[in-house]
């Protein structure tokens, strides 16, 4: 089992999933950050590869990008940080971006170096899953890397089958198909989706993201799953001046 699994086997409630993109909002933090988050007591991370075309993600998540790509973060650097990443940081570790600069790089040799740097598990949202069962899946497995798929309100029961027959860490499900950065609302389609998802009873833990920011709705998203992603919100705290003395008051209000 990598550490996922082992996350999941001793927690299946309330777990807390922090986002941000590497080299935000300097080139040199990402590891600093993922320290500070997990002594804040998040349970597992998700660091974002900055890409110049992140169609999903609204304009927080696309500034840090911007701005990390302005930094000079590249994939090459970034695993050249987390060579360091194992010293210094326990819980798990995914890395989340676009399939583009992954094929760019090569897959099998972006899946050999994440395994060599202790990353459990990659997200890739526009990494169609015909492509990924087909072309990539054994890199996936040689290396014992999760990858995440994506389930939408929209997604059939199907799919959302086949998805999780794939699957064989966690299912993230999107609360809405908007981007991200919104605000998590629970209209009566939406709990509708939350609730036609949880009665399927899937082998595989959920865990829910797009718009949570606060505790009210990760309490909300953890009513239907087994734990909720805080992303933009993150990132608009790694603005402010200081953010560093920051992050632990910023967990602490997400999940006292």
């Amino acid at each position: 089992m990598n550490r996922l699994n082992q996350l999941f086997a001793a927690k299946k409630d309330n777990l807390l999933s922090i986002y941000y993109t590497a080299g935000y909002p300097a080139i040199d933090t990402t590891i600093d950050i993922a320290e500070a988050l997990e002594k804040a007591g998040a349970d597992f991370l998700e660091i974002g590869f900055p890409y110049s075309d992140p169609v999903a993600d609204g304009p927080t998540i696309q500034n840090s990008s911007q701005q990390a790509l302005d930094n000079g973060m590249t994939l090459n650097l970034l695993f050249e940080q987390l060579k360091d990443l194992r010293k210094r940081v326990s819980i798990p570790i995914l890395l989340m971006g676009y399939v583009n600069p992954i094929v760019q790089f090569g897959v099998e040799r972006f899946c050999k170096m994440a395994a060599e740097a202790g990353v459990d598990g990659v997200i890739v949202p526009d990494l169609p899953m015909y492509e990924y069962e087909t072309l990539y899946s054994g890199f996936f497995k040689d290396n014992n890397l999760s990858n995440i798929f994506l389930v939408t309100p929209q997604t059939s029961e199907e799919r959302i089958r086949k998805i999780d027959n794939l699957s064989d860490s966690f299912i993230y499900l999107l609360s809405s198909s908007s981007i991200t950065g919104g605000n998590l609302s629970v209209s009566n389609s939406i709990e509708d989706y939350y609730k036609r998802v949880k009665a399927m009873e899937l082998k595989n833990p959920t865990i829910i993201g797009f718009g949570i920011s606060n505790s009210e709705t990760f309490n909300k998203a953890c009513q239907y799953a087994n734990g909720a992603i805080v992303g933009s919100a993150f990132v608009k705290l790694l603005e402010q001046d200081g953010y560093m003395g920051k992050i632990s008051g910023f967990v602490r209000s997400i999940r006292p």
